[in-house]
């Protein structure tokens, strides 16, 4: 599933995404990227809120929670960058909205599809419903952080801070 998975977003980087001009966009992949490494450090082995859970093939061969997330980071991630950010409307605020909510159902269906094939596991308080919200603000601060991205640092930290308390993360993550 994980090599499918990876296949479907090359496939979608190599069609839709703007790769001639990388360099533009990569200040936010590595904005995008280094909030997961964060989480993949910080939280996963200590205090998950969520854990890809791999199934068949990928379970047989080893793959493992740490294994998905870098492919994630490594694939998904330049693919939604560079086409998200790419495809972006410049003008018509409700085009934009329209946008940013295509690209939250995406990564919820995307997510729904994994919670109904077991291939992500929810703890320490954590649901569905949060990851909307997660996606929401992600796809939000993407947008802010290519245009502003000092703002967006701030932002993120804000909203780390919100999901640091309203999940009682304890310190001992600071290992």
């Amino acid at each position: 599933m994980n090599a499918l998975y990876g296949g479907l977003w090359l496939l979608a980087m190599v069609l839709w995404g703007d790769l001639k001009r990388w360099k533009k966009y990569y200040p936010t992949l590595l904005f995008f990227m280094i909030g997961d490494f964060l989480y993949l450090y910080l939280l996963s082995d200590h205090f998950p809120l969520w854990t890809y859970n791999p199934q068949g093939i990928d379970e047989i061969i080893g793959i493992t929670n740490t294994h998905v997330t870098l492919s994630i980071m490594f694939v998904k991630y330049p693919a939604t960058t560079f086409i998200y950010l790419a495809k972006f409307p410049e003008t018509g605020r409700f085009m934009q909205i329209l946008y940013g909510t295509g690209w939250v159902g995406l990564y919820t269906l995307n997510e729904f599809i994994d919670r109904k094939l077991n291939l992500i596991v929810y703890d320490n308080g954590w649901n569905f419903y949060w990851s909307i919200l997660f996606n929401v603000v992600m796809f939000t601060i993407l947008r802010i952080h290519y245009c502003r991205p000092l703002v967006a640092w701030g932002l993120s930290i804000l909203f780390i801070l919100f999901l640091w308390n309203i999940f009682n993360v304890p310190s001992e993550v600071f290992r």
